[in-house]
């Protein structure tokens, strides 16, 4: 990946938007949406792969599909300061937890996690839990989303090896 900024342009906008809403969309159809011909759309995305502002092409799956019909965010609060790094070794390790982050406020970080059910819910919260750091979890059910066209509200990525499957 190139390290030098890369020159982005409105053009450059209009073809990721057309990206990010289908990312299956032909350069040709893309080309005749913003001016362009397909092999100039070509040599343009290319660049922005090149240069890191496109970073990959993902598929959208509805998360039932995968297993996952509970979700929740669960605060995590941490006894003393726990580095960004080693929350970040904690939850690779729990193929449920679909994104995670550090955050202002009184938690040290949020998550989001994914689960067959109530119960394996729980069980994700008890292992995560079990870190020695980890003082307490304030965990949130989602019960519906209002966006049903974000990102959060469908996975985009497959379930971890067997994780629809785990007990």
């Amino acid at each position: 990946m190139n390290s030098r900024p890369a020159a982005f342009d409105e053009l450059d906008r209009k073809i990721i938007t057309a990206l990010m809403a289908n990312a299956r969309t032909s350069f040709a159809e893309i080309g005749s949406a913003v001016g362009l011909s397909a092999t100039a759309v070509k040599r343009r995305v290319d660049r922005l792969r090149e240069t890191g502002v496109i970073t990959g092409f993902t598929a959208t799956v509805e998360p039932w599909a995968l297993g996952w019909r509970t979700e929740a965010y669960v605060e995590v609060y941490c006894e003393g300061a726990a580095p960004p790094r080693r929350l970040a070794e904690v939850v690779r390790n729990h193929p449920e937890i679909t994104a995670a982050m550090t955050v202002t406020g009184g938690a040290d970080a949020l998550l989001h996690v994914r689960a067959r059910d109530v119960e394996h819910f729980e069980e994700v919260l008890e292992r995560i839990r079990t870190e020695p750091f980890i003082r307490k979890t304030i965990s949130v059910m989602v019960l519906s989303h209002l966006l049903p066209e974000s990102p959060e509200a469908g996975a985009s990525h497959p379930a971890p090896n067997g994780a629809a499957d785990m007990r």
